[in-house]
């Protein structure tokens, strides 16, 4: 997948994720927010069951046999001409949105299970981001507990275009890296932001954290693991 450096090729747990979920129409991003796309497919706007169906089977190629963003966009212009669906954006930025965004939060959910093998957690910024956020860069390198609550809203990806990821370690790591024990959490300040200011049904204020982007305040797969979990 040369069009997205999150991490890895597909794998089962990512694979997974991704085809649990149940298809959702919509008619504004708003409409499933943060961890309710925990259990939910969606395309922003696209109002027809048909529609979502046809995209959900599209990203399903993307991210089980490693389609390319180039192959995605002939897929979506094919089906943006049969339903003659009416779109906001251009067509190069919509797409990307809706291949990273999938891709990216179905790895992170993936390796959310994965990583529940490992004691502690290294948050690690991709250092060949041409435009890196400051507050993504400053948590490069932090070690925390793998249960730190931290990781509840902090848990990459941190927004639109993030490639941050996290990798586990052991104790054997800790020391590696010098360190006695894990770094103790960044504090969490927390702000009010304006968002869906064009959508249909009018704009809606929530509070993220300084640094993550409005949707992107949850960890991608922990609910779904906490609710397998429940069920043993």
């Amino acid at each position: 997948m040369a069009d997205v450096a999150y991490g890895s090729l597909p794998f089962r747990e990512m694979i997974a994720f991704f085809r649990r979920k149940l298809n959702l129409t919509t008619e504004s991003w708003l409409d499933v927010y943060a961890a309710e796309h925990e259990w939910s497919f969606v395309v922003a706007g696209a109002n027809r069951d048909a529609i979502v169906r046809d995209f959900r089977e599209a990203v399903d190629k993307a991210i089980a046999d490693g389609t390319t963003l180039e192959e995605f966009r002939r897929d979506f212009d094919r089906i943006v001409a049969r339903y003659g669906w009416d779109y906001n954006g251009g067509r190069d930025w919509r797409t990307r949105v809706i291949y990273e965004t999938n891709l990216n939060t179905s790895y992170a959910a993936g390796r959310w299970e994965q990583l529940q093998a490992a004691p502690y957690w290294q948050y690690e910024h991709a250092d060949w981001v041409e435009n890196p956020r400051h507050q993504h860069l400053a948590w490069d390198g932090l070690v925390l507990a793998r249960d730190d609550p931290w990781w509840r809203t902090h848990y990459p990806p941190n927004g639109w275009g993030c490639q941050c990821k996290v990798i586990g370690l052991w104790p054997r790591d800790l020391a590696r890296l010098g360190k006695s024990q894990p770094d103790q959490a960044p504090e969490v300040v927390w702000t009010d932001r304006l968002i869906g200011q064009n959508s249909p049904g009018g704009p809606r204020e929530v509070t993220v954290p300084e640094g993550i982007d409005p949707g992107f305040e949850y960890a991608p797969g922990r609910d779904r693991w906490r609710s397998y979990r429940s069920k043993e």
